[in-house]
């Protein structure tokens, strides 16, 4: 079965280069679900670790998740929406900077017309989320939260939180932001397994349950809130290690089997899935270093 605990320490490329350990293999709301929709889909991007191109509304989700973290950089008396809307022109050319290619794989380049309106349409994301709720009544104790916790089983739990409140008498309460539209009823189920998964790990870390999870539909002005308790997060901790045992299976035979679904329109790897004739590339066997990390658009949703 594929080792799980940690990896010898690599030289980064450059023989005077410092030596960096190599990330354990671990485990993230987004890799867990998709294994749950699709174990071939999991593979391709956590261990053949193949591109995807953007889409539009991906990139503005990102977008709007970093004006919400800048937001909070500032006094909370200078937290308004016109304040939010000039964060918007900075942060886009902080992603240009940190993806040099995404004006280009987006657009017909920074001349392209529809490039400013494309920036407008932050602007109602931006509004909903001043209807939704006042930042200047709120003190995060953190954004942007990296959690990491292993589990009794020795799997390693690993995910960013968009935003951490933690009341005066200690109660926690989990915020995320989605810029998509709001779940139907049958689908808040796994819209919350995000959820559950950050409150198992703040009930690792610290020892407490968080007293809220809630989900920001910004698209629909909406808000899902969820109150947890321990069985329940106890339950959920079981149902990671199952889905964590099937990854590990999977990982030593290679055999991570499609499974086809109306979700398969929108997968940018559906030309080498063999469900729908298409061919994988050769599988490179269990990494040692399995991806466990969300990228900021899955965080975006």
């Amino acid at each position: 079965m594929p080792a799980t605990d940690d990896a010898a320490e690599a030289p980064v490329a450059g023989g005077d280069s410092p030596v960096r350990p190599r990330r354990r293999p671990a485990l993230s709301p987004s890799r867990a679900g998709d294994f749950k929709q699709c174990p071939l889909l999991y593979r391709f991007r956590a261990i053949d670790r193949l591109p995807e191109r953007p889409s539009r509304a991906q990139i503005r989700g990102t977008l709007v998740h970093v004006v919400l973290e800048r937001l909070y950089d500032l006094p909370a008396a200078q937290r308004s929406l016109p304040v939010a809307q000039e964060l918007v022109g900075p942060a886009w050319e902080e992603l240009c900077v940190q993806e040099p290619e995404l004006v280009n794989q987006l657009f017909e380049g920074p001349e392209d017309p529809e490039l400013p309106s494309w920036l407008a349409s932050t602007g109602p994301l931006l509004e909903a989320y001043f209807q939704l709720e006042d930042p200047r009544t709120l003190e995060p104790e953190a954004r942007e939260l990296l959690v990491e916790t292993e589990l009794e089983s020795g799997l390693l739990l690993r995910g960013y939180i968009d935003r951490l409140d933690v009341a005066p008498t200690g109660q926690m309460r989990v915020v995320d932001y989605k810029t998509g539209p709001a779940p139907r009823p049958v689908a808040e189920a796994r819209a919350l397994f995000q959820m559950k998964f950050y409150a198992l790990a703040l009930l690792h870390l610290r020892g407490v349950v968080p007293a809220q999870l809630r989900l920001m539909y910004l698209a629909d002005t909406e808000w899902l809130t969820y109150e947890p308790d321990e069985v329940e997060l106890r339950r959920f901790e079981r149902t990671l290690d199952a889905i964590w045992e099937a990854i590990l299976i999977a990982g030593e035979s290679g055999d991570f089997r499609p499974n086809p679904s109306r979700l398969c329109e929108w997968c940018s790897h559906k030309p080498l899935c063999p469900a729908w004739d298409g061919t994988p590339p050769a599988y490179p066997g269990w990494p040692t270093d399995v991806s466990a990390d969300e990228t900021p658009m899955e965080r975006a949703g």
